[in-house]
């Protein structure tokens, strides 16, 4: 008999969620890693916020994925938060100082160039977390045989 807690299975808007992240993820990836390789010197700091975003998407979808467990539910809320600040933050700067930003990234002007699923997509993510959070920890009952 094991004395594990049960794990719950990820089903309907929470894998579509997860699916999300992990295209965004791997689209963010390609796009920093095509910008480094290539043309670094170009836009250092726009380029860098792309493989950070791609990093960020990469640990929201890991975190998500494992939420349930303990520790992995605080670190989706971390990622899913930073990535909502930077795409605002990265947002806004696009749009006041676009001298900074003459490439653009994955956050650039709120997502844009991914058809503002970066804006959309954390309060999603925060939604999530808030309607599904783990059962909180109870003490294991002793198994006797």
């Amino acid at each position: 008999m094991s004395t594990s807690a049960p794990t719950t299975r990820m089903t309907g808007i929470g894998r579509v969620l997860v699916i999300v992240y992990a295209v965004m993820a791997l689209a963010a990836t390609g796009r920093s890693f095509v910008q480094i390789v290539r043309r670094f010197d170009e836009a250092p700091l726009a380029y860098s916020l792309s493989a950070l975003a791609a990093v960020v998407y990469i640990l929201a979808t890991l975190a998500l994925v494992l939420a349930r467990r303990r520790g992995w539910y605080t670190v989706a809320w971390v990622a899913i938060v930073f990535e909502l600040t930077g795409v605002l933050v990265v947002g806004v700067l696009s749009l006041v100082l676009p001298e900074l930003f003459q490439h653009e990234t994955v956050w650039s002007l709120f997502g844009r160039g991914y058809l503002f699923i970066p804006l959309v997509l954390p309060v999603f993510g925060i939604w999530w977390l808030r309607t599904h959070r783990p059962a909180p920890v109870t003490a294991r009952a002793e198994v006797t045989v």
